[in-house]
């Protein structure tokens, strides 16, 4: 079990890829799109 093995976290980093030991991080949505402040802030 190492940087060979398909199934270990060590093995998905060696050979790049995600899977159930290794998923890939979703990108969070920021606050100010979360409560539309880029939409209020329009002036007059």
């Amino acid at each position: 079990m190492g940087k060979g093995d398909k199934k270990t976290k060590r093995g998905k980093i060696n050979r790049g890829t995600f899977g159930a030991r290794r998923p890939r991080i979703k990108k969070r949505r920021s606050i100010e799109t979360k409560i539309g402040i880029a939409s209020k802030a329009t002036p007059k």
